[in-house]
């Protein structure tokens, strides 16, 4: 689990001071760029840098204490993510790559990134959009039914049956997997 926000740093933020604004970027900030790395973002780091970007001057605006900043923050960052996929629709499709024009001789860092994770992302990827995005606010970003709820804009049953689904379903996968390789 990430650096937890005392208080005292919580309410410098919500007062306006730069330290207490350090203090949340570096509580909540790899829990965001978890966030989008788990959901397939090709620049993670710098989607995380526009949702606090967006975050510090609507700091004073926030309620709710820690629940309500980091539901806010997630709500900021997966309108981020939504703009992105939409950006993404519009960008002119660019070649794959060619591992036999690649001179390298060795594994790219990304290779070795994606290697470490045990095959996850493509494992999520099978899931459904809405199961995926469910699965990954409530582990990687640790928020509540409820909060997923408020930044999906669905209820809390609704979330409860796509994470049940969802886990359901990573766990067939896995389960296939496991056959596979035996």
């Amino acid at each position: 689990m990430a650096e937890q926000l005392s208080d005292d740093e919580l309410s410098a933020a919500l007062a306006g001071d730069p330290s207490g604004f350090s203090a949340v970027y570096t509580a909540i900030s790899p829990a965001v760029l978890g966030y989008f790395r788990a959901r397939g973002v090709e620049d993670p780091e710098a989607l995380t840098q526009d949702v606090f970007v967006d975050v510090l001057p609507k700091l004073a605006n926030v309620t709710g204490g820690h629940t309500g900043l980091r539901t806010f923050i997630f709500s900021v960052a997966h309108a981020r993510l939504v703009d992105y996929r939409r950006r993404a629709e519009r960008t002119p499709y660019l070649a794959e790559y060619d591992p036999l024009v690649d001179a390298r001789y060795s594994a790219s860092a990304e290779d070795e990134a994606l290697g470490s994770l045990g095959g996850i992302s493509g494992t999520l990827s099978q899931l459904n959009e809405e199961q995926r995005e469910v699965l990954v606010l409530r582990i990687v970003a640790d928020l509540s039914i409820e909060q997923v709820a408020g930044i999906m804009d669905k209820t809390p049953g609704a979330i409860k049956q796509l994470q049940r689904r969802g886990l359901s379903a990573l766990r067939e996968l896995v389960t296939e997997k496991d056959h596979a390789a035996s």
